[in-house]
């Protein structure tokens, strides 16, 4: 059964010719494009060769990217027998005859390093089932997965490993493969610069995505290089990289709503229309911007809240696409308004100070005394009818006696909350000099 998960099987001898993608792979960690921030001399890969001490590891990045080839270079390097598995496809009886085989592997000397494709697609209890072989020894564990490891691997599994994340290739990485590729082929790709420059955009930082691309062009017949027009006629571009449900998810919304923030109104249109070209349910977004205004936008800009609101409406009634148009332009008037998280502070202080009181009751004088046992008890006494009071404003207090008041709200001097806040300081002084009379 190991035999099924071992690499490095007989190759038949009229067997088709090996993809350019594999042929390239590289033979030695010095030859992996990209990567330096884990591969380096003084990088966590480098460190632990040098010191020949590797652990486990969960590597952590984008397809494409190396992966897979440095799980087979590091049991190269370390002399432990390589043993490939995939999430997808492996079941708890299969695990535990990998299990035995690095067993039997061990008594004789040999250690195994276990490379585990797409690992947090394993469940809970079977990634629980790798934590006493790790701990023992049998098997040095090299997970790889395309999601945050924090949502998706077990506490118990990540305490055994170490996380190393790998970085989508950069364009001059990206070139350096397409030039081994074409020593490789034997042949320049028939491309002008700008459509090279295209098909390093096409490839999306995936090594593998381009070595593809690259080998399906390098098999076409043409009277001369093609500009970028003819190249994207003949390839349908790689779709952007994008999980709903996923990591890609919340960053993109995370660079949407600090791009709202920050009063960047061309970002903030970039990251919409990434995520809208992406598939995100625009729904969605909707709600996304609307609480954007209300966190961020606040009571600097009242009209945001309505404006979102309406831009979601909008989209209802129309659809896609002529409805994505009004939330761009929700997203457009957010970005540009002046900005308060006053309200927002305030709301949060006076939940901690709420929890923080308990049940203390609102003082007697704020209380109705709908019968004469409430008014027998002190309910209603003393209060002052603010509307009869000079400048309208009576100055009592409304905090639960014993309860020191606290300025919880904190207008800025921006906006409309600009106004608020005279008018805040106007009742301030008020109540300042009603306690002193």
């Amino acid at each position: 059964m190991a035999d099924l998960f071992d690499t490095g099987a007989a190759v038949p001898e009229h067997a088709p010719p090996r993809p350019l993608a594999d042929r390239l792979r590289p033979q030695s960690l010095a030859e992996v494009v990209g990567q330096e921030q884990v591969l380096g001399p003084e990088a966590p890969l480098g460190v632990m060769l040098a010191s020949g001490a590797l652990s486990s590891l969960i590597l952590w990045g984008p397809p494409g990217v190396g992966k897979t080839t440095i799980a087979r270079l590091l049991a190269q390097e370390t002399d432990l027998h390589f043993v490939q598995i995939s999430a997808i496809f492996t079941g708890v009886p299969d695990l535990k005859k990998v299990f035995e085989a690095a067993k039997l592997r061990r008594q004789n000397g040999k250690g195994t390093l276990l490379f585990v494709d797409e690992i947090h697609r394993f469940n809970k209890a079977q990634q629980d089932g790798f934590l006493p072989h790790m701990e023992d020894g049998t098997i040095l564990l090299v997970g790889a997965t395309t999601e945050n490891p924090s949502f998706e691997l077990n506490a118990a599994l990540l305490s055994r490993a170490q996380v190393l994340v790998l970085e989508r290739l950069d364009g001059d990485q990206l070139e350096r493969l397409i030039q081994r590729a074409e020593q490789d082929l034997d042949t320049a790709l028939p491309l002008t610069d700008q459509a090279r420059r295209s098909l390093l955009e096409m490839a999306d930082g995936d090594g593998r995505a381009l070595l593809n691309l690259v080998e399906q062009i390098a098999a076409w017949r043409v009277d001369a290089p093609l500009e970028p027009d003819a190249l994207s006629a003949r390839l349908m571009r790689r779709a952007a990289k994008y999980d709903k449900s996923g990591d890609e998810h919340y960053n993109l919304i995370s660079a949407l709503h600090k791009s709202v923030r920050g009063s960047d109104p061309d970002a903030a249109l970039y990251w919409l229309a990434r995520m809208l070209t992406g598939g995100e349910d625009p729904r969605y977004l909707a709600r996304r911007i609307t609480r954007m205004a209300v966190e961020d936008i606040g009571l600097a800009d009242p009209q945001a809240q309505s404006i979102c609101l309406h831009a979601w409406e909008v989209y209802e009634r129309l659809g896609s696409p002529e409805g994505e148009l009004a939330l761009a332009q929700a997203v457009t008037y957010l970005a540009l308004a002046p900005k308060s998280n006053g309200a927002y502070v305030g709301y949060k202080a006076a939940m901690r100070l709420a929890k923080k009181t308990g049940s203390e009751p609102p003082p007697k004088h704020i209380l109705n005394a709908p019968t004469s046992l409430m008014k027998d008890q002190g309910y209603g006494a003393g209060y002052d009818y603010d509307h009869d009071a000079e400048d309208g404003f009576s100055g009592q207090n409304y905090f639960p006696e014993g309860v020191a008041r606290e300025e919880l709200y904190q207008p800025v001097e921006r906006g409309f909350e600009r106004e608020l806040k005279k008018r805040r300081d106007y009742f301030a002084n008020l109540r300042a000099k009603r306690r002193e009379t």
